[in-house]
């Protein structure tokens, strides 16, 4: 039996993590978060294995320079539910963007990662920041263009 098409399988300690640099800056936010929760959960490696955490970091600067497409901006909205009787509140993009511009990001992203202790593992590892300037320098991240 030849080994030329045998799947590898990862195991934890086979894993080595780099840190990414992603600018969102003009980027339309569905596409931007799908590569971002691809990276997270290690799909772009060719070793990648579904059951463990292979994934890279990712640190993404620029998040108030997100955009969206079509009528989205005046009609997108965030809904929680505060536990209360008619506690249903609702936040408008607009003002999300200008209040909290990482949470746009972190809301897509998060949503396209598995609702598991994987993902949970996976969440850790994004980090948004609204403006240029970031504080990840200790893990010498790369800057990648998407």
């Amino acid at each position: 039996m030849s080994k030329k098409n045998q799947t590898v399988m990862l195991r934890k300690e086979e894993i080595n993590r780099k840190w990414l640099i992603l600018d969102a800056s003009g980027k339309t936010l569905g596409r931007f978060a799908s590569e971002v929760a691809k990276i997270l959960r290690g799909k772009h490696k060719p070793g990648f294995t579904p059951y463990i955490d292979c994934g890279d970091g990712v640190v993404i600067v620029n998040a108030e320079k997100i955009r969206v497409t079509g009528a989205k901006e005046a009609q997108k909205v965030y809904r929680y539910y505060t536990g209360h009787i008619g506690g249903m509140r609702e936040i408008p993009y607009r003002t999300m963007k200008s209040r909290k511009p990482e949470f746009i990001i972190r809301h897509a992203v998060e949503g396209m990662l598995p609702k598991t202790r994987l993902g949970s593992k996976m969440k850790k590892r994004l980090r948004i920041f609204a403006g240029e300037e970031h504080q990840m320098h200790t893990q010498k991240p790369t800057k990648v263009n998407i």
